[in-house]
């Protein structure tokens, strides 16, 4: 049985993520605690509201540096929604720009969308290849509730290594709803809170990423 941490650094739906994580078989623990989220077999870092005050929450309990050291061990972290923005080099929410962990290159800002926020049932479009997504067909929809988003992919190509895998949803405009980069993977929407195909998504992390 994997074990996982939640990062509890005071945003997220943690209890939401730990029964979704312990239906599909994971040992689940949220905390703060370093030494057990550096130690777990897989992190999951969940993250709900404005961008600038997720980065408060985990510069508090020192989550750039958990984040850091594990994808320095090769060793698997999931970040959900605000989790996943956090991820990229900065945000900018209502006139106030705020640094990322810069795990990725790129820029959260609001979506151009007739409806805001976007809320509710999509479909995603994955790369072939992607483990994630591995037995979700095209028509499978996930939950999301957003108004802002990586609505580019800016890291450039390199012969050096393999290309993250995006993938990409539809709102007003494509934004990213995936990405798969190694040891490092996040999803813009909720698979804790999207049924069945959600579940199945958190199992493939678990079987795949994690081992």
């Amino acid at each position: 049985m994997p074990r996982v941490v939640i990062l509890d650094y005071g945003s997220g739906n943690l209890r939401s993520a730990e029964r979704a994580l312990q239906r599909v078989g994971a040992d689940v623990e949220v905390t703060a605690d370093h030494r057990a989220a550096l130690n777990a077999d897989g992190l999951a870092v969940p993250g709900v509201g404005a961008f600038a005050a997720c980065m408060a929450g985990l510069r508090a309990v020192g989550g750039e540096r958990i984040i850091g050291k594990r994808l320095a061990g090769g060793r698997p972290v999931l970040g959900i929604c605000v989790g996943m923005q956090v991820l990229f080099e900065r945000g900018v929410e209502h006139g106030v720009e705020e640094t990322g962990c810069g795990e990725w290159p790129g820029t959260v800002e609001r979506l151009r969308a007739d409806v805001l926020p976007h809320m509710g049932w999509n479909t995603v479009r994955a790369p072939a290849e992607s483990r994630l997504f591995a037995g979700l067909g095209p028509d499978t929809r996930f939950y999301f509730v957003h108004s802002f988003a990586v609505r580019r992919w800016e890291m450039p190509p390199s012969d050096m290594f393999q290309p993250p895998l995006v993938t990409w949803a539809h709102h007003g405009e494509d934004f990213v709803a995936a990405v798969e980069n190694g040891p490092l993977a996040a999803t813009q929407f909720h698979p804790e809170k999207s049924g069945d195909a959600g579940a199945t998504l958190l199992e493939n992390w678990l079987k795949d990423v994690v081992g």
